[in-house]
């Protein structure tokens, strides 16, 4: 199954911010928010929604493809691509721009503020799936420029190639009509808690609407771990334990990658789950989005430390 991953490419601003924000944040002033944070450290790193997922699919073999915008300051990001097995063919040169940018402050308690540039992102609607990824059997519509994740919708719809509805971030950008349209009829919808809440009141739908009109359902709760939907079956999905918790930017994305391997290998649903799971923990424990490592037999090693997979693993090595 070739899968192809879309949404943005940027380069991540990481801060940490050594307070609460919760101590810090008034409520009763959010009429007149006026805040400016001194942080601790801040570290410029690969990531983008797309390079995140796309990272974590290819160490567990999955030979994805990336098609999406990117800027002039890209060379040598998508060189450590190629390199590390990822296909960004796909992925366009946007003239006179630059790469999308997220800058992101983290509280000790690991809530985040986050602000997002888009540069070349904004021109992803010129891209589709007839012309630059024709191969396409399964894509993951992640963040993206918005009229973009549209089009992809859109062709996907009518060109019956199955997606995985991934509004996310952007979902607090998009109207009731466009995510009805984006979760109608997809292979799958994934989002956290707090995103699926806001579906439901943007949409009007109720938990069971949306059961109808998605295939399955991820929803990630952070530290309570995540709820997976799929076949009419509720399936909840532990948390791995990590080792440390560094930063948590990126950990959704790599879970989506782990999760899409298993689809892409058609393990059963709570095996591709958690391996959705481990892959995020991973991520918790460095900083940055892409800069953890390990080898497939690592990866099933410490799988099967917290979960007995029957040996459905064994079809990675």
């Amino acid at each position: 199954m070739n899968i192809t991953i879309t949404g943005s490419i940027a380069y991540d601003y990481l801060m940490t911010f050594p307070g609460r924000f919760a101590e810090i944040i008034l409520p009763d002033q959010l009429q007149n928010l006026s805040l400016s944070f001194l942080v601790d450290s801040m570290e410029k790193q690969r990531g983008g929604t797309a390079p995140n997922i796309a990272y974590t699919l290819a160490l567990l073999g999955g030979n994805p493809a990336i098609m999406a915008t990117s800027g002039q300051d890209f060379n040598e990001y998508r060189a450590w691509l190629e390199d590390k097995g990822v296909n960004t063919v796909p992925i366009v040169d946007i003239e006179n721009e630059y790469c999308a940018s997220f800058f992101v402050n983290t509280d000790l308690d690991q809530n985040q503020i986050a602000n997002f540039y888009a540069g070349a992102m904004a021109h992803a609607a010129q891209l589709n799936f007839a012309q630059n990824a024709p191969d396409t059997a399964l894509t993951i519509i992640s963040p993206n420029a918005p009229d973009a994740m549209t089009a992809y919708i859109n062709e996907c719809k009518r060109d019956n190639i199955a997606y995985i509805y991934d509004p996310s971030q952007q979902t607090i950008r998009l109207s009731g009509e466009e995510l009805a349209h984006g979760l109608d009829g997809c292979f799958m919808l994934t989002i956290n808690e707090y995103e699926f809440s806001l579906i439901m009141e943007r949409t009007g739908f109720s938990e069971e609407e949306i059961k109808e009109k998605a295939g399955a359902i991820l929803v990630t709760k952070g530290k309570e771990g995540s709820w997976l939907w799929a076949n009419g079956r509720s399936h909840h999905i532990p948390v791995v334990p990590p080792q440390k918790v560094v930063d948590p930017t990126g950990a959704g994305d790599a879970f989506r990658g782990g999760l899409l391997r298993g689809i892409q290998l058609g393990l059963d649903w709570d095996v591709a789950g958690r391996m959705g799971a481990l892959a995020a923990t991973y991520v918790l424990e460095q900083m940055g989005t892409i800069n953890h490592s390990y080898t497939k037999e690592q990866f099933i090693s410490r799988y099967r430390r917290h979960f007995d997979d029957a040996g459905a693993l064994d079809q990675l090595l």
